[in-house]
Formats: C-alpha cells, structure tokens, sequence
C-alpha cells in the first residue's frame, strides 16, 4: 500500500521525537562517564561529546581509600543476601494471604497495607534496631527489609491472577502447602518475582542511611557510605590546601589535580554502573511482572 506524504511526514517526526526523547535519557549517564575518564583540566573546561586526555586518576584516588575492597564486599553481600530474604519472605506472606483458610486473613492483610501509610518515624526506628541487637550487626542490612507491604500486594494480586484449580489439584494430591508454594506457585510466579528482585537490589545497593545512623564499625560500611564520607572529607582536603580556600574548580583543574566534581562523576559511575549492568536482562521480567500484577483490582 503506498503512504501518502503525510504519513512519510507523521513517521519522520515520530522517529525523530522518540531519537531526541532517548537522547536525553542516555546523555546524562554518557555525560558523567566520559568526564569522569577525561582529565580533570579538561573537565573543568567542560567536555560534552568525547572525553578528552583519558586519565584515571579520580578512580585511582577512590582506590586509595583503605577498605574500599571490604566496603565493596559488603554492598554486594548485602545485596545478594538481602534481595534473597526479601523476594522469599515476601512471596511467601503474599501466598499465605490468599489462603481462605488462614485466620484472621482480612485483618492480617489490611495491618500490612497500613504501614505503608504511617510510619513511626526516625527515633522509634533507632531504638526498635537497637533493641534488637541489630547496632553493629550485619542482618540490620537484611532483616528490617525482609516484609515489604508493597511487595506483598504485588504478589497477592498476581498469584489470585493464576488458576486456582492449579493450587487444587495438587491439594488432591497430597501436597501441602510448602509443597504448593515452592513447586507450584513460585515457578509460575517468576515474572513477579525478578520485578520484586529488581526493586530490592536496586534499594539495596543504593541504600547507605541504615549505615549512617547504626553503624560505627568500618568493617560493616557499605560502599556508597564510603564514597559519601570520601567525597565529605576530599571536598574538605581540597578546600584547605587551596590558597585560602578560593581556588576551586577550574583554578584546581590546571594543577593537573582531581577536583570534586571529578570525584563525584567518579562516584556516581560507580555505584551505577553495576545497576545499568544487571538491569536490561531483567528488564522484560519486570515489566511483564509488573503488568501481570495489576490485571486485578
């Protein structure tokens, strides 16, 4: 069938809207990447398209920091084991709140969906972790997220979505209710799940407030809690050995030195790299979960 011009037209500008609308949703990660490789000279004059005289040196700085490694061990730790906890605990409560036959369902349910509107606040939160031993422990990483409201609602709506004479059948059977949880209902529940996974190791790996209010050990501090205090106190070391503290940015830059703003391009690549790594192949499970989720009211 031949197109008219208008339809030539429309399809131009609709390509070319689209090419300009994901332009401006890649540019501003290509921006940090390539000033964060170009030197710091460089940068300060501004560079937009190609990073100009590669150096590594604000990396090579980050290095430097002495538990950078354990630090980095402990994000991945946390991640890893966290999203783990998370995806297993909260599956398992959305399944048992679709039970008829659990007591009191209506009123379990509605008890978890109102701590998403209220919140006790900081103070509470601090004793409540501290009373728990969790002050200098690891699991305060892993347990205070291992129920999420939001989670559970998701899997609540997209399990009611699935056949029940599935769950029935195996009743028949024999099987139990783990039986049914773990060979029946999780297997369908995949998309779901790796759109829950998604969340959660996104959250985890970014989250360093946990780290900042009940954390004194270096050893437990995770890596964007580093990187947040290096940049802190960089920022401060630069500012002292400046000529009375009024040579910053550019005047900084043509010493051949790392500024802040290099150590926080630096910062930024590194903490969202491994996010923009991990989530393309997650993405069509995501999506599709989150779809799935919402058929039903």
């Amino acid at each position: 069938m031949n197109k008219s011009w208008r339809e030539y037209l429309f399809q131009f500008a609709n390509s070319g809207t689209l090419l300009i609308f994901a332009f401006l949703c890649v540019y501003p990660f290509y921006f940090i990447i390539i000033n964060s490789l170009s030197h710091p000279t460089e940068s300060a004059k501004g560079v937009y398209f190609f990073p100009r005289e590669i150096t590594l040196s604000s990396y090579e700085q980050l290095m430097q920091i002495p538990t950078i490694f354990q630090s980095i061990f402990i994000s991945v730790a946390r991640t890893v084991v966290g999203t783990i906890v998370t995806v297993f605990c909260s599956a398992f409560v959305g399944y048992m709140v679709t039970k008829k036959e659990l007591p009191f369902r209506s009123f379990i349910y509605r008890l978890i969906i109102i701590t998403m509107f209220f919140s006790s606040g900081l103070i509470p939160w601090y004793m409540l972790m501290k009373t728990l031993y969790l002050k200098n422990n690891f699991l305060l990483y892993v347990l205070p997220g291992a129920v999420s409201a939001f989670f559970i609602i998701l899997v609540k709506t997209y399990i009611e979505s699935l056949p029940s004479t599935l769950e029935e059948s195996a009743q028949i059977d024999g099987a139990g209710i783990l039986t049914i949880f773990f060979k029946i209902i999780l297997p369908l529940s995949l998309p779901i799940i790796a759109c829950i996974a998604v969340f959660t190791a996104v959250g985890q790996w970014n989250s360093w407030a946990d780290n900042f209010y009940l954390v004194t050990d270096s050893s437990l501090n995770t890596l964007q809690y580093l990187l947040y205090t290096n940049l802190k106190s960089n920022m401060a070391d630069i500012m002292r050995t400046s000529a009375s503290g009024t040579m910053l940015g550019a005047d900084l830059a043509s010493t051949g030195r790392v500024t802040p703003m290099s150590i926080r391009y630096a910062i930024t690549v590194i903490t969202v790299i491994p996010v923009m790594l991990i989530y393309p192949f997650m993405q069509k499970y995501f999506v599709k979960g989150i779809m799935l989720g919402a058929i039903k009211g």
